[in-house]
């Protein structure tokens, strides 16, 4: 199957996707930020790049889109019908990488949360998984 967009288009398109502050990793920022957690964004020191790091708690939050890193079992996670080949080893390229991403920071002593895109629709869940994880890996006295 060919693309319904001109070469251009598809650029102009593609250009727009943002991979920093989109509207899902704000939503987050927004929640915990709420709740009173202090963090930092975007942390090019750690592996992956963690879109959220608190670092208090030794603790890093992906935000992750569900079709991008292809969230098994979510509606969302559709496959393009053109250029099949092209996205196939791009969503393969993705997975690899997050998983390795998350590997190295657990074997530096960080606590993963992936919150997926579809997973905001309850916020209130989100922030109990996250309060959860971190209340198991913060210390005594904190």
């Amino acid at each position: 199957m060919t693309d319904t967009l001109t070469v251009a288009e598809r650029s102009r398109l593609m250009a727009k996707i943002k991979g920093k502050n989109t509207r899902p990793e704000i939503a987050v920022r927004s929640l915990l930020h709420r709740v009173g957690y202090r963090f930092r964004i975007h942390v090019s020191s750690l592996p992956g790049r963690p879109d959220i790091v608190l670092p208090k708690y030794r603790t890093v939050v992906f935000v992750h889109g569900c079709f991008w890193h292809r969230h098994k079992g979510c509606k969302a996670s559709t496959n393009p019908k053109s250029h099949k080949r092209f996205w196939s080893d791009k969503f393969a390229r993705n997975i690899a990488n997050d998983k390795k991403h998350r590997r190295q920071l657990r074997h530096m002593g960080w606590k993963v949360v992936t919150v997926w895109q579809c997973q905001l629709k309850r916020p209130d869940l989100v922030l109990r998984r996250i309060n959860g994880i971190i209340c198991r890996c913060a210390k005594p006295g904190r």
